[in-house]
């Protein structure tokens, strides 16, 4: 199940009958708004944060402006859209940057909630943005706790700081004077959870704040544990203050309910979402494009900045001017189905492409054919990729056989490609595709100016990484 999916099929179907109508009365709004507070308490969001978004909703969807509008279904779904917004904080929450490093950010959290990952998934994301962090191991409780930061920060080429099994409160004081001596002007500091809230914990955490002063203190929660993640953040926030959540598991079987109470409830905003296993799978939480994804609006930004992370230039002024000479391969195949992987699971991919989520309801997904696909491709020779041509039945065998697939299956790759390829000759005379507008495309006009006429004639095709 998709993140959400739940809350937003049961919004979708509400608006979908208010959009239907040509005039609101109040009666239609209470009815719309019954349902409304319906689906949020199904998806576990706190009911006295359910109570108060539907008294401002109502408010404002009654008044004139909306009753008496042409589009009143739309107006009341922008209501919707905008109160959801304020209800996740608004805008983006970014990390408090100390003047004088190091940034210090101190990680809590129960056990299991995944302190240790997000620790070196934060890191990560910081140091793709220019930053030099410190990763550093206070959890002294845990078996093996040490050693899985370091092999963490190994895979994300971000040093560790650690002194075996003494005082947490002696490694996170220590790590600072460390992190000034080698320049790292951001220190992580991983605690030690436990499988409840209780003093033990509170005390070393707190003694832990004192030493080191920490400009962020970040809960790492559940989210699949629901009302219990913004129960534990509240404990936390009590106890500690903290300055923000790192919602993990976001991508999971979640009704969303943590994401949507959590800053209502302990005025604590999301800061980051975890959104998969891989060390890359963490997002900054931007509450508006949340909120346009649970209503079904999509999140194009997201798709564009993730696109934009995994692009290369040069590859795709390559790809360009192969398309602007229909000279696509099965290399070149191969390399675009690589770039997209790379972007997340396909189904959450769709989801971000407004309206694309509800079509593909019913649609099953299987990324296991992007791994049958390079198992085929890796299976021909050279020749073969760039030559598909040449590939009748015989080799059809051979590349089935070392691929551990079926002739069927080949066929159906080779099938897709020139289908693509296809399109590429098709799109390669559009504007933005580096055509000047051949037969079917745009033609450019005597002043170069936009419209019927006047196309933008040559301009390399930069938005996206991959062509089909």
């Amino acid at each position: 199940m998709a993140m959400f999916e739940g809350l937003s099929e049961k919004l979708q179907a509400t608006f979908k009958r208010l959009r239907g109508k040509g005039k609101l009365t109040e009666a239609d709004v209470s009815d719309a708004m019954r349902e409304v507070r319906v689906a949020l308490l199904e998806a576990d969001v706190n009911f006295k944060v359910v109570k108060e978004l539907i008294t401002r909703i109502k408010e404002r969807a009654v008044g004139q402006e909306v009753l008496e509008s042409l589009t009143p279904g739309q107006q009341v779904i922008k209501i919707v859209h905008e109160e959801i917004i304020s209800l996740m904080g608004g805008t983006e929450s970014k990390i408090q940057v100390s003047s004088k490093p190091p940034t210090i950010i101190m990680l809590v959290g129960l056990q299991g909630a995944g302190k240790t990952t997000h620790g070196a998934k934060l890191a990560h994301l910081l140091k793709k943005q220019g930053k030099h962090p410190l990763m550093v191991a206070c959890d002294i409780y845990r078996p093996a706790a040490i050693k899985q930061l370091e092999v963490l920060g190994e895979q994300v080429k971000v040093p560790v700081f650690s002194l075996g099994q003494v005082s947490p409160v002696k490694i996170a004081g220590e790590s600072l004077e460390f992190a000034r001596k080698n320049g790292n002007d951001v220190v992580i500091i991983d605690t030690a959870g436990r499988l409840h809230v209780n003093e033990e914990l509170m005390d070393e955490l707190s003694n832990i704040k004192q030493k080191v002063s920490p400009h962020e203190i970040l809960l790492v929660v559940d989210a699949m544990t629901g009302q219990d993640a913004v129960n534990v953040a509240e404990a936390f926030n009590n106890q500690l203050g903290l300055d923000g959540v790192i919602l993990s598991k976001l991508d999971g079987d979640t009704r969303g309910g943590a994401a949507l109470s959590v800053k209502a409830v302990t005025g604590c905003p999301i800061k980051f979402a975890g959104i998969g296993e891989k060390i890359d799978a963490l997002e900054v939480f931007h509450p508006d494009r949340m909120a346009s994804r649970i209503l079904g609006m999509g999140d194009v930004l997201t798709l564009i900045e993730r696109a934009q992370q995994n692009f290369d230039e040069k590859k795709a002024r390559e790809m360009q001017e192969k398309i602007r000479k229909q000279e696509l391969t099965l290399e070149d195949f191969l390399d675009q189905i690589k770039q997209l992987k790379s972007m997340g699971p396909l189904s959450s991919i769709m989801e971000m492409i407004p309206g694309m989520g509800k079509q593909l309801k019913d649609v099953q997904i299987d990324e296991n054919e992007f791994k049958k696909a390079e198992a085929i491709i890796y299976s021909m020779t050279v020749e073969e990729r760039r030559k598909p041509i040449l590939i009748k039945d015989s080799r059809k065998k051979r590349i089935a056989k070392g691929s551990g697939t079926t002739v069927q299956d080949v066929g159906k790759l080779l099938k897709q490609y020139e289908q693509t390829k296809k399109m590429m000759k098709q799109l390669s005379g559009l504007p933005g595709m580096g055509g000047t507008g051949g037969k079917g495309g745009i033609k450019k006009g005597k002043k170069g100016k936009k419209g019927r006429k006047g196309g933008q004639g040559k301009k390399p095709f930069t938005k996206f990484p991959f062509p089909f």
